[in-house]
């Protein structure tokens, strides 16, 4: 159809082309408008050669003796007949022309066939956009996957670090598609779906990316979000559409990320039975798993909440295998640092292993950025090389955010500051169950007007009830050496409070760990999938036993509280001795506060490179003032 509307367009324009160029070409001669008197003037003194007289009133004269041969047009009036008599009597040519059957025809052709355009210029257009629309309505229902191009920049298991055993599997997985020959003869078969599980940051989408770089197979990605519409039925039809395309194209890969956006349990008591959700995560159960076999298609899927995700969706034969991606340990992260600094320059300080040490917790995304930060904090002191230094500090912007040293804190303020965070540092270094102190600071960073840093010395996953009673104890000491000092106390400790509350209630609720209630687990908490948030909690025990709750979590920080006084009033010069030098330096490393608390003397002081630099004065030493007006003298210096 679209063939035949060009071809009729081009041969249109070539009628039209020839039309007007016949009509321009007719007569190529000189003409020159002329009135009735002049023409009746002409006549009278006999001067007119000819005269040639057309439809509708126009006359063509020509004089005698004309070397420039112009012919005179003249419009006559509407009582042509009075003049006509007397110009056939005085001139010798005169011709009276009729229409002719041919004008008449191509004045008519050119009429219709300009209709004609205009008539299907419309109709094309008109055409056109309802196509146009039901392109676009059919389209609605359509899968939006993003086919890999082969072109792409790829991603391989070697720039995975961290998660060995999550890449064996997944390397299994590859190995099959590659290679199905050697699985077959033992009477295995491909598993049809590989669901990604852990926190976010732990590299699920990287690892994704990496299979889609090793499979060398079609690889189709989406997010979960994407199959959801307003309309009932268009999530479903975006479901068989994007297997209807993994058919064709298998054996392939088809990774659909985040698929807590549509694989939620179904009916949570919100939304009805016919929620659109539910529509499409039973045409993806179908899908995956249906009447119709579905074979050398392989769903990879990653979400960081399994716990809210159907059980239909969950059963062997949809997701085969469930792997589970935790942050990495120290081994791990020493390999993804060692990915991530790749390519950048490093002085010769910098110690991975150890900076490894100093990140515990910290995801693949984390130490990413922590690489990144160094990078950009050495660029901003104008190094040609990343330091150890730089890497430490980006740990603090990651951990608490950017330091902001222009902010201007009083005395009085910065004393309290002081005195406060000393108070958890001595007490994280007398406690025998408390992590190390690495750095002291009363510099604000973030929301923080002062920060502690504790870093454990190994990676750990269970906790005893000394170290949490001593984690306790160091939140609180912050409260209590403002006490124990000025004889007051201030907001500062509002968060400490908060989280020490918090453990001791975890401590009684949920660990057992309360002597007089003994090791029970009170209260259920309900997790609304819909919703995905704890929207209520069960209390399973009466108001008697809530009470002896209340009473043990108050009994619990009003214990630490008193251990921590009398921790702080027996080393009180210790923790006089370490104010005044964090009021002097501002910030303290773990090893200057255990050399004070020690006795010992520091090195002189070297004032710590800052996180950014002022922009530098302009050469001009009158840059600083305001440029004179025009006739203005300038004031003396």
């Amino acid at each position: 159809m679209a063939r035949f509307f060009r071809i009729a367009s081009w041969f249109a324009l070539v009628a039209v082309a020839v039309i007007f160029l016949q009509q321009s070409m007719q007569r190529q001669e000189h003409k020159r408008p002329e009135n009735i008197g002049w023409l009746m003037q002409q006549v009278d003194q006999g001067a007119v050669e000819s005269l040639t007289v057309y439809p509708k009133g126009i006359a063509e004269a020509r004089l005698k003796n004309d070397t420039t041969r112009t012919t005179y047009v003249v419009t006559m009036p509407a009582d042509e007949q009075t003049y006509m008599a007397k110009v056939i009597a005085k001139v010798p040519n005169v011709e009276v022309k009729q229409p002719s059957i041919s004008d008449v025809w191509m004045s008519g052709i050119l009429t219709l066939l300009i209709g004609g355009l205009l008539i299907l210029g419309f109709w094309v257009f008109v055409v056109r956009q309802s196509q146009n629309t039901g392109s676009q309505a059919l389209s609605f229902g359509r899968s939006r996957a993003r086919r890999l191009p082969e072109t792409a920049p790829k991603v391989t298991f070697d720039d995975v670090a961290g998660v060995d055993e999550a890449k064996a599997e997944l390397m299994e997985v590859v190995e099959f598609l590659k290679n199905p020959r050697k699985f077959q003869a033992l009477g295995a078969r491909i598993p049809k779906g590989v669901l990604l599980l852990g926190p976010p940051g732990c590299g699920k989408t990287l690892l994704a990316r990496a299979i889609a770089g090793e499979a060398g197979v079609p690889f189709f990605h989406m997010s979960g979000s994407e199959f959801v519409e307003m309309f009932v039925g268009v999530g479903a039809s975006r479901v068989r559409d994007l297997f209807e395309q993994a058919k064709a194209n298998r054996p392939c890969i088809v990774f659909i990320d985040e698929i807590d956006a549509v694989g939620r349990q179904r009916f949570a008591g919100l939304g009805g039975g016919h929620d659109e959700r539910e529509q499409t995560l039973n045409q993806l159960l179908v899908e995956m798993d249906g009447f119709e076999p579905n074979s050398r298609v392989v769903l990879i899927a990653a979400t960081n909440r399994p716990d809210v995700l159907d059980p239909a969706l969950l059963r062997p034969g949809r997701f085969d295998r469930r792997i589970q991606v935790d942050n990495p340990d120290l081994k791990g992260r020493v390999a993804i640092l060692k990915v991530h600094v790749k390519g950048k320059p490093l002085a010769d300080d910098v110690d991975l292993e150890l900076l490894a040490r100093r990140t515990p917790g910290f995801s693949g995304a984390d130490l990413s950025n922590l690489a990144n930060e160094a990078a950009l904090l050495a660029a901003r002191r104008d190094r040609d090389k990343i330091s150890m230094a730089d890497l430490e500090d980006s740990v603090e912007r990651v951990v608490a955010g950017p330091e902001k040293k222009s902010r201007i804190v009083s005395e009085r303020e910065k004393k309290v500051l002081a005195q406060h965070e000393v108070g958890h540092a001595v007490l994280a270094q007398l406690l025998p169950h408390a992590d190390p102190v690495h750095k002291v600071s009363i510099l604000q960073r973030g929301m923080a007007l002062g920060y502690t840093l504790q870093l454990p010395t190994e990676d750990r996953y269970i906790m005893s009830r000394s170290e949490l009673l001593d984690r306790i104890t160091v939140f609180l000491g912050g409260r209590v050496s403002e006490e124990v000092a000025f004889q007051e106390i201030s907001t500062g400790a509002a968060d400490d409070l908060k989280k020490a509350t918090e453990i001791a209630r975890h401590m009684v609720t949920d660990f057992g760990m309360s002597e007089t209630l003994g090791p029970v687990s009170l209260g259920r908490k309900y997790e609304q999938p819909f919703l995905g948030r704890d929207i209520m909690e069960d209390r399973n025990y009466s108001e008697q036993v809530a009470s002896a709750i209340d009473r043990e979590v108050s009994t619990i920080i009003q214990d630490c509280y008193e251990r921590a006084k009398s921790l702080l009033t027996e080393s009180n010069e210790k923790v006089r001795a370490v104010v005044s030098v964090l009021l002097e330096r501002e910030t303290l490393s773990g090893d200057e506060i255990r050399a004070i608390m020690r006795g010992e003397q520091l090195p002189p002081f070297v004032e710590r490179e800052p996180e950014w630099k002022p922009r530098p004065a302009t050469p001009n030493a009158e840059a600083g003032k305001k440029p004179p007006l025009a006739g203005e003298q300038p004031q003396p210096a």
